[in-house]
């Protein structure tokens, strides 16, 4: 089942029984953003998902700036909102895929399945003058979730330091491309990259605020599929969502690093380099 959906396939689920929909806006820059866009107008049944809060735990020493949370309190968390195995689960963000992503890649990484993120996100469904609502949705059933963790999906930063100098390894770096030489670094405390690392800015899956064709993602990522292992990162776990999903959706797998440079740039003893690779 495709990952990526249109809007008029989401606009026939709507209502659906089995559909659990949830509206992933944030902004790193405005904490408040998502909950005001939210309350503002949303699709009708979609229920608010608050990045920091629900998709990632408290901050410490190591494991980055957006830690994912325990898997039995994600999973009691998705199960309160009414998610179960056999969910059809619909994910949308401003249409940057970042905030989407992530929760599905969550949701895929604990065993749902059919998960699905919205394309063009609700700044496309309103384009179309689809309906939206101003009302806070109601949480009618209690979901069951059988968890089947897929550790196919995520490494950690003792993975990526056994395997950075492997030739069958690529390790994508989804930040920009000043990020990712060193040139600035607005968040973390060291500026620079993993050594042997790929830049593959996540936001050049779009142009003119589209996603580009299957054929240009195609050539975008061409030779990654020559390798046997693929670890992609960014700065914190969230938009290298956006280069695993376009990855899928040209068949090709990948792991997430999920504490990604905020986490490898915590351990003092780690390499970082600042030259193009």
């Amino acid at each position: 089942m495709k990952n990526l959906v249109c809007t008029k396939w989401v606009k026939e689920r709507l209502g659906n029984t089995d559909a659990v929909i949830f509206d992933c806006r944030f902004s790193l820059m405005d904490p408040e953003y998502g909950e005001k866009a939210y309350k503002k107008e949303h699709i009708e049944g979609a229920i608010k998902i608050n990045l920091d809060k629900d998709l990632a735990s408290k901050v410490e020493k190591h494991g980055g700036r957006h830690p994912l949370p325990k898997v039995e309190e994600f999973k009691s968390f998705m199960e309160d909102l009414g998610v179960s195995n056999n969910s059809t689960v619909i994910v949308y963000d401003d249409g940057d895929l970042a905030g989407a992503s992530r929760l599905w890649w969550m949701l895929k990484y604990i065993g749902i399945e059919n998960v699905h993120v919205m394309e063009g996100g609700i700044k496309k469904w309103i384009l179309e003058n689809n309906p939206t609502t101003d009302e806070i949705s109601n949480i009618n059933n209690k979901g069951s979730i059988t968890v089947k963790l897929n550790e196919d999906l995520i490494c950690d930063v003792n993975y990526v330091k056994e395997r950075m100098k492997d030739k069958n390894t690529i390790i994508i770096d989804s930040r920009a491309r000043e990020r990712y030489l060193g040139k600035v670094e607005p968040m973390d405390k060291k500026a620079g990259h993993i050594p042997g690392s790929k830049n593959y800015d996540w936001a050049n899956n779009f142009k003119d605020g589209k996603l580009i064709s299957k054929n240009d993602l195609k050539e975008r990522f061409k030779g990654v599929e020559d390798y046997k292992d693929i670890i992609v990162h960014c700065g914190s776990g969230i938009t290298g969502c956006v280069n695993v999903l376009m990855l899928k959706e040209i068949n090709i797998d990948s792991k997430l690093y999920a504490g990604s440079w905020s986490d490898w740039c915590s351990y003092e003893e780690n390499p970082v380099s600042t030259e193009e690779e």
